[in-house]
């Protein structure tokens, strides 16, 4: 199973529209669960520890956290794939913080932190990014052709 743990809400239609494409096509391969969580707008530190406190509670004893953070350990495609099918055994949990960052607390209870690029993204776009990079990781893991 893949759960994605995302904050904030997706309001805009063509962003529904691309996240439930790639729900349909992973739907062939894997379990996926996205969970969106409320953003804060207090002040920075006060809103991550929020975010934070919201994150963990969705998160089991037993699943296997990879938060995508700025300072991660850059990949590419077939590495992301390599590394879904290693972890297949577990639950893998993605998490995507808010407009501030992850709190040092997910931080801490991450098992791994990959990064896909130095650029900043919005958030509701990483979203369908990463949801590509999770069905292009299934398409590489099965030999399948997929566009480059």
């Amino acid at each position: 199973m893949i759960k994605i743990i995302c904050v904030g809400k997706i309001k805009e239609k063509y962003f529904i529209d691309a996240i439930k494409e790639y729900q349909k096509r992973l739907g062939k391969y894997i379990k996926l669960e996205i969970i969106e969580l409320p953003d804060y707008n207090y002040d920075v530190i006060k809103t991550k520890l929020e975010e934070g406190k919201n994150i963990l509670s969705k998160i089991k004893e037993n699943d296997f956290v990879v938060t995508l953070d700025i300072l991660g350990k850059k990949i590419n495609s077939v590495e992301l794939s390599d590394f879904i099918n290693k972890n297949m055994s577990k639950n893998i949990v993605f998490v995507i913080g808010g407009s501030n960052g992850l709190s040092e607390d997910v931080l801490s209870r991450s098992n791994y932190s990959f990064s896909f690029s130095d650029l900043t993204f919005p958030h509701q776009l990483f979203r369908i990014i990463l949801l590509e990079q999770i069905y292009r990781s299934f398409k590489i893991m099965n030999n399948e052709s997929y566009h480059k």
